[in-house]
C-alpha cells in the first residue's frame, strides 16, 4: 500500500471490496430492520465503493449514495448507482426526503458526529429508519491502526481503546469509537426513538479463509456471545433508529 493509499485509508477508511459472510449478514440485518422501507426513497451515507448500495437499489423505489471522496464515488457510480459527492455533515438532500439511511462505519470518520446525525435525522421522513454500524470501544482491538511517532500503522492493534480517552485518541486521532453513552449523546434532543441497540461481533472471513476449521469455530463462539451480556466486547454497534411521526 503507498504512502497517500495509507493516508486515505486513515483519514477515510478501507470500504469493502469483496461481497462475503460478514457483508450478507449485515445486509441481512439491514433489511429485516427497514422493513418496507427498504422498497422505498434510500440513502446510503458514506457510501464507499457503493457496495450495500448495489445490493439495496435493485428494491427501492429511489436509491443514491454519498461519498465524501471523489475517486471512491466516481468509482461507486461506475456500476449504474446513482452516487452524489458530498460531506455527511451537509447531506444535499430536503427535508423529510429518505425512508431509510443507512450509515455502515462511516460516523467514527467524520469531522462533526453529532451534526452528521442531525442530518440524517433532518433527511428522513417520520417513521423513516436509520440503519447504524459504527465502531465500539469495548472491543479489544482498534482496527483502523494508530499513529505512533509521527508515522501511521495500519492494521489490527490491541488495546488501545482500553486506554483513558485523551491517549487513545493521541494514537488514533483520525478514527472515532463510541460507548453506547457516547451514542445516546449523539441524538440528545433529536426527535427519535431507539427500535434496537446491540453490539455485534465480526465474521472473520480472513481467518477463514486462511484456516476455515478454526475461523468458523471462533465465528460461531463470539456471534453466540452476541445473546449475552459480552456482546459488550463485540466489534460494532449495530442501531436501529426511527424519526418520531407527526402527531
Amino acid at each position: 500500500m503507498s504512502k497517500r493509499d495509507l493516508e486515505k485509508a486513515a483519514l477515510r477508511g478501507e470500504p469493502s471490496y469483496v461481497w462475503r459472510a460478514g457483508q450478507q449478514r449485515r445486509l441481512s440485518m439491514i433489511l429485516a430492520a427497514a422493513g418496507e422501507r427498504a422498497s422505498g426513497d434510500i440513502l446510503e451515507d458514506g457510501c464507499g465503493l457503493g457496495t450495500y448500495l448495489s445490493k439495496l437499489a435493485p428494491g427501492a423505489r429511489f436509491a443514491v449514495g454519498l461519498e465524501i471522496d471523489p475517486a471512491r464515488a466516481l468509482e461507486a457510480g461506475q456500476g449504474g448507482n446513482q452516487v452524489v459527492c458530498g460531506a455527511g455533515e451537509r447531506l444535499p438532500f430536503p427535508c423529510d426526503r429518505f425512508d431509510l439511511i443507512l450509515s455502515h462505519e462511516v460516523i467514527e470518520h467524520v469531522s462533526d458526529d453529532r451534526q452528521a446525525i442531525a442530518e440524517i435525522v433532518r433527511t428522513l421522513r417520520p417513521g423513516g429508519r436509520l440503519v447504524l454500524f459504527c465502531p465500539n470501544r469495548g472491543y479489544p482491538v482498534e482496527t483502523h491502526g494508530i499513529y505512533w511517532r509521527g508515522k501511521y500503522h495500519f492494521g489490527n492493534i490491541p488495546l488501545v481503546n482500553y486506554l483513558p480517552r485523551r491517549w487513545r485518541d493521541r494514537l488514533a486521532p483520525h478514527v472515532n469509537v463510541y460507548t453506547r453513552a457516547d451514542l445516546e449523546r449523539l441524538f440528545t434532543g433529536l426527535p427519535v426513538r431507539f427500535v434496537n441497540r446491540r453490539v455485534i461481533f465480526g465474521a472473520y472471513d480472513n481467518i477463514i479463509a486462511r484456516r476455515p476449521r478454526l475461523g468458523k469455530v471462533i465465528r460461531w463462539f463470539l456471534q453466540t456471545l452476541e445473546a449475552s451480556p459480552l456482546q459488550n466486547l463485540g466489534l460494532s454497534h449495530f442501531w436501529v433508529v426511527e424519526k418520531a411521526t407527526l402527531r
